[in-house]
């Protein structure tokens, strides 16, 4: 008896422990861009809920976020699309199962009082965060101005530190994107917006990445998650309901909601239909692989990580395209 007894008592307790391995929440970081705050709106109108799914979301700085998702404390980190070729090659392998938005005004080179344009800034210093997603705006804003790296000195400034070196006069012109650009705008009486991602739609496009562990086990858990999304970008288009969509937002980041307003026009967030175009597979920017291919490039050209990475390996359009 003694042992049926304790046969059982591990049988329930297998049962508990596996019950609990499958009531665990699918773990996302989430930081401060507009693309990623409307996630916000389905967490406040818990359209998780409805939709039969346990996500848990956690809010992070950005650049900790993804360092979070490499440690292995998150299923999914909501990246650009290059940061997750950087993520990936450096060890934590992700795939690409949703794109929440591109770039579209947000990010900025701002210039001091009296460079009115991008072939102002010859012989300038530009303070940027080398290898980032602003110093391939700066080059892509360059080369259209048939200018080069060689033509500018570049300063290495963290993108958050940005307003204030401006402000400082150390440099001539900062790369940043919202809230940095705006608040360098906003510090810098006389300052000027002289080239931004609304230059070159797709150059920047916002995602959401996954382990691929964490989507072979939770694959239709995360096509609810896609769903969601496009529950949550209806929301915030609905012009009945889109006062309250900005409102929610806006309380997330602790900005009014008039102000947080221009954000969002900043940013080009996309419903999944919308999202489909750019699915196709194509060279340049209206494509996400031909994007992330532009984005590899430079990656690998400014050694952040030694060896072209393989694009097809880091999307998956297949939950996107399900959802027609």
């Amino acid at each position: 008896m003694a042992i049926k007894k304790m046969l059982m008592t591990g049988l329930l307790a297998s049962m508990f422990s596996a019950a609990g391995a499958i009531a665990e929440p699918l773990k996302i970081g989430y930081s401060d861009w507009p693309g990623w705050v409307a996630w916000e709106i389905a967490i406040e109108k818990q359209m998780f809920k409805a939709e039969g799914v346990d996500v848990q979301f956690e809010w992070f700085d950005y650049v900790a976020s993804m360092d979070a998702f490499a440690a292995g404390q998150l299923d999914a980190v909501a990246m650009t699309n290059g940061d997750a070729l950087v993520t990936g090659a450096t060890g934590a392998r992700n795939v690409s199962i949703l794109i929440n938005d591109y770039s579209n005004g947000n990010d900025m080179v701002v210039a001091a009082p009296g460079i009115k344009s991008v072939k102002d800034l010859k012989g300038k210093k530009v303070g940027v965060e080398i290898g980032f997603v602003g110093h391939l705006l700066l080059l892509n804003a360059l080369e259209k101005n048939g200018m080069s790296e060689a033509d500018v000195e570049l300063v290495n400034v963290p993108t958050n530190e940005t307003p204030q070196v401006l402000a400082s006069g150390q440099v001539d012109a900062i790369v940043a994107w919202q809230p940095n650009s705006g608040q360098a705008l906003s510090l810098v009486p006389g300052s000027t917006r002289i080239y931004s991602s609304a230059d070159e739609p797709g150059l920047i496009y916002d995602v959401l990445a996954v382990s691929p562990e964490s989507l072979a086990k939770n694959k239709a858990e995360w096509m609810k998650v896609v769903k969601v999304w496009d529950k949550a970008v209806a929301y915030l288009k609905d012009p009945a309901t889109r006062e309250e969509a900005i409102s929610i937002m806006a309380a997330r980041v602790g900005i009014a909601p008039a102000e947080y307003s221009a954000f969002i026009d900043g940013t080009k967030i996309l419903s999944i239909k919308e999202a489909l175009p750019f699915l196709e597979k194509a060279d340049g920017f209206k494509s996400i692989y031909g994007s992330t291919k532009i984005a590899d490039d430079f990656n690998v050209a400014n050694d952040v990580y030694p060896n072209a990475q393989v694009i097809d390996d880091y999307i998956d359009t297949s939950l996107m395209k399900a959802i027609k």
